[in-house]
């Protein structure tokens, strides 16, 4: 019989964090940065990462992206589709960014060997992203194990998954971060073509605690539509905050600028798209369907202003609640629900 969970589960929208006395007198008090250790990898991210990753899709994880929002001291998982050339070019004229770059793979034998040869390239790249759209695959397990075994010194990431269970699993096979998200990123539809998918804060909260246990780490991949869910993410005990939307739009951010009644856009898609599937697989396959959809968001200038303000969020955050540190946030959050439930309204 299917089993029915009648927990109550939310989203960032359902939640506003309470203010507590504090005694932080301005933002530029707030210290955003972040000193991670991992269970396995040797490689370290810089000392003064704020972690904020622009998300590897191909709209958004740019080298172009990801030299601009280093200056920011945030991270950038670049998109599997630059060639092997791309890589050694942006690493000979960008060293300095390098540090703050995460390279991704797909699952292929020629995924793997790009890897290596990306890693030779441009050896003080400190992470692999291990980007799947359905994590409790037990085929993506055991390549989760193997990567480990051919990359023992680095951070790997590995994802989606939305539990806390399966998190335990990723960690123990190898896994130093896992990707938390199913479904609620802007330009997913997984939630309307599968029905599957996890309410996002409650999400990161149920596998945070499953993570740490295990001296692990996890990302809040997708949902955030605004600064203050960031902040909703780091307080409900979010290490890493990946996003795509936000990052949309920009001069630094992929696709295409088109301009209609005077007005300026930018083509932006999920990574199960049709449009992203016809542009590196020539199309979609027989036996799937697409879980992305394609949109035109307004074009937005210099994402140096977009990063500001959303760094300036968070900081503001924190002043509200009394968390010098970033990593003090989810012990200073209390969050108040502000919606209900149908069936608690109609109970």
């Amino acid at each position: 019989m299917p089993h029915v969970d009648h927990s109550i589960k939310l989203d960032f929208k359902d939640v506003l964090i309470k203010p507590k006395r504090s005694t932080i007198r301005s933002r530029a008090d707030v210290d955003l940065s972040r000193h991670f250790t991992f269970r396995y990898a040797k490689k370290k991210f810089p000392d003064d990462i704020i972690p904020i990753i622009a998300a590897n899709m191909d709209t958004i994880g740019t080298f172009e992206l990801a030299e601009a929002v280093s200056q920011h001291k945030m991270l950038t998982a670049i998109h599997k589709h630059y060639p092997i050339e791309a890589w050694k070019e942006f690493g000979k004229n960008n060293p300095e960014v390098l540090p703050y770059v995460i390279a991704s793979s797909g699952m292929m034998d020629k995924d793997i060997d790009k890897l290596k040869q990306i890693m030779e390239a441009c050896p003080t790249v400190p992470a692999i992203c291990l980007d799947v759209a359905n994590g409790y695959s037990e085929h993506f397990v055991e390549f989760v194990k193997s990567v480990r075994q051919q990359f023992p010194e680095h951070v790997i990431i590995a994802g989606n998954v939305v539990t806390g269970e399966m998190v335990e699993q990723l960690i123990l096979s190898g896994a130093d971060i896992v990707k938390v998200g199913i479904g609620p990123g802007s330009v997913c539809t997984t939630r309307q073509q599968t029905g599957v998918g996890y309410p996002q804060l409650s999400a990161v909260l149920e596998t945070g605690d499953a993570a740490h246990g295990l001296k692990g780490h996890i990302i809040s991949d997708g949902g955030c539509t605004c600064p203050g869910d960031v902040a909703k993410a780091f307080g409900a005990g979010a290490d890493f905050v990946m996003m795509g939307g936000m990052l949309a739009g920009h001069d630094q951010s992929g696709g295409e600028l088109i301009e209609r009644d005077g007005k300026k856009y930018k083509i932006f898609y999920g990574m199960s798209s049709c449009t992203a599937m016809k542009k590196h697989v020539g199309g979609v396959a027989e036996y799937r369907s697409s879980e992305g959809k394609t949109v035109e968001v307004p074009y937005r200038g210099n994402v140096h202003d977009t990063a500001r303000d959303i760094l300036g969020g968070v900081r503001s955050t924190c002043t509200y609640v009394g968390a010098v540190k970033l990593k003090e946030l989810p012990r200073r959050t209390t969050f108040i629900r502000v919606t209900m439930q149908l069936n608690q309204i109609f109970s």
